[in-house]
Order: structure tokens, then sequence, then C-alpha cells
């Protein structure tokens, strides 16, 4: 039941990080907006969950996972009671699938940089 409970943790992952990317909610035409919501011109405030800290922190988990699958299959080798081969090759394919979908958004963002680039002004 081990698989289940770390399907069940990337899923509360992703519906995190899904929470975190939301839009912001629209106002309605002819509303004020919100205290915190009102700048100075020209002046920048850094979203707490900001893009560059909203990548680190996947690169990371990514690592870990990794990490995590790398130690677990060392510790399997070594013949340590507590590791099953199915668990060491369910850690493994969750370190697999984190990394390709990492690099799938990477390529995503490289094309969409390369776009931006082609874009004249």
């Amino acid at each position: 039941m081990t698989s289940v409970s770390g399907v069940d943790q990337i899923l509360s992952q992703i519906r995190a990080i899904r929470q975190q990317t939301a839009a912001p909610e629209i106002a309605a035409p002819g509303a004020l907006p919100r205290p915190d919501a009102v700048r100075a011109p020209g002046e920048t405030v850094a979203a707490p969950g900001s893009f560059d800290s909203l990548l680190k922190a996947s690169v990371q988990a990514v690592n870990e996972t990794q990490q995590s699958a790398g130690a677990m299959a060392t510790a399997w080798e070594r013949g340590d009671s507590e590791v099953s081969l199915t668990q060491v090759m369910v850690s493994l394919q969750k370190a697999d699938v984190s990394f390709k979908a990492m690099m799938e958004v990477r390529n995503k963002m490289v094309d969409a940089y390369q776009e931006v680039m082609r874009m004249s002004i």
C-alpha cells in the first residue's frame, strides 16, 4: 500500500502547486481595487509565490525524489530487510516520472522564451 500513499502524496503536491499558480480573481467592472493591490507607479512587489521560488521548489522536490529513490535502491542492494524490491521500483518510477515532467516544463519554457524573442517590437 506504500505506492498508493506515494501517489496520493504526488497528487497533493500537484494540487498545491496548482493553487499557488492559480490566476487571481478578476474584479467586477467598477469594483474598487483591494488595498493590498494598490501600489505607487513603478513600484514592484514580489509575490510570496513568485515564479522563481516556485521553480526552485519544484526542482528541489524532483531532486529529493531522485535522492530518496537512489537511497532506497542502495539500501535494497545492501540487503536491508526493511526495503522491498517493489518499493524500490515504485520509487525509481516516481523519480523518473517527476524528472520527465520537469524536463517537459523546461522545454515548454524554452519554447515560450524563443517565441517571445522572435516577436517583433
